[in-house]
């Protein structure tokens, strides 16, 4: 179904059926955007109030729907800020997880209590790799916070996934741009990736390409008063699902792999393998958000058997959900995505300013 969306607001090769589908979506566009402009205006002019916390708050945040990068971004930023000695709390929305919708603590940045099944897969994944890390969901992340402050007093708020939350104010608006799409088609969800006009970019603080390596292009759209960052997304290695030190893919010479995801963009994480050096004779990708239970599970062993694949690998994101129990008898790796930046300063000094005021 995501395949043939993006096939469908592509452009690419439609029938005559596709461009009468796609005709009707973009009239419903047309609605949804003047709606998500409406509501933008009226929290500009104050008509709607945007809410406060007693700490400073930076939103990480999409202009559009699928991966842009998020979880390694939010991670890095964290990781600066605990790095420095202060106390951090992420709020989430918990999309995905049985709880969503509920204020609950995922950690308290020493156990994590909540699972990705009742949490879903990012707060978790986060709460994972930044040992010290609060995290905290709810679908109003300024009661999440509320929530936070009560419990654990932290210096600063990130605000997962907030770009369009205008409900709750924040001081620095950091927006992630996919420079090989950033902005779909053009067109607002429905008919496009959009989630909300793409002159809602005026709103941000800071801007990051993310996947700029993949990119030449030339950002026209961007305001110019607005700061550019551009990143990239590198596997780095991957160690053993049951933990341990990360290791060259060089290890993997030889060895055949299976490779699956259950992210906006499996395709693009089965590529990066492959240019780090892994030879997959088999990929499967499942849906995003994918909870692993026995049906899955049993796929990828059937998969591993008919492919003869020495291992499997897979994301972060995924292994954070799949129990050690139901895959102890394969070789199972996890790749390590990371983020760098191409100027790493001015986002630092940008952090740092709002670190003195809390």
């Amino acid at each position: 179904m995501r395949e043939n969306f993006i096939r469908l607001t592509s452009g690419d090769k439609l029938s005559q059926a596709d461009r009468i589908i796609l005709n009707l979506l973009r009239t419903i566009s047309f609605g949804y955007a003047a709606l998500m402009r409406a509501r933008a205006s009226a929290y500009r002019l104050s008509i709607f109030r945007s809410r406060t916390l007693p700490r400073p708050v930076i939103s990480v945040g999409n202009l559009t729907v699928g991966g842009t990068g998020k979880t390694p971004v939010t991670s890095w930023i964290a990781a600066y800020l605990l790095g420095k000695g202060k106390k951090v709390a992420v709020l989430s929305r918990g999309y995905g997880g049985s709880l969503e919708g509920t204020v609950a603590v995922v950690s308290d940045g020493v156990i994590r209590s909540l699972t990705p099944l009742e949490a879903g897969d990012e707060p978790c994944l986060l709460a994972d790799n930044l040992p010290g890390l609060i995290v905290v969901i709810g679908s109003s992340r300024c009661d999440a916070g509320r929530l936070a402050m009560e419990r654990f007093q932290p210096d600063i708020f990130i605000l997962d996934d907030g770009f369009q939350h205008l409900d709750l104010k924040r001081d620095l608006n950091i927006l992630l741009l996919d420079a090989t799409r950033p902005f779909g088609n053009g067109f607002v969800f429905p008919a496009g990736l959009l989630r909300e006009p793409s002159s809602a970019i005026n709103r941000a603080d800071l801007i990051v390409l993310t996947r700029a390596e993949r990119s030449g292009m030339t950002i026209e759209r961007i305001p110019g008063n607005i700061p550019v960052i551009s990143s990239e997304h590198r596997l780095s290695g991957y160690r053993p699902f049951s933990g341990g030190d990360i290791n060259s893919f060089e290890k993997l010479e030889g060895l055949k792999g299976l490779a699956f995801a259950g992210i906006a963009d499996p395709n693009q994480f089965f590529d990066s393998l492959e240019k780090c050096g892994a030879r997959l004779v088999a990929t499967l990708a499942f849906p995003d958000h994918t909870d692993y239970g026995d049906d899955e599970i049993a796929a990828l062993a059937k998969l591993k058997r008919s492919s003869s694949a020495d291992y499997l690998i897979t994301t972060t994101k995924d292994a954070v959900k799949i129990p050690v129990n139901q895959v102890n008898e394969f070789p199972f790796y996890v790749a390590q995505l990371e983020v760098f930046f191409h100027d790493e300063t001015m986002l630092k000094a940008a952090l740092d300013n709002h670190l003195e005021q809390g």
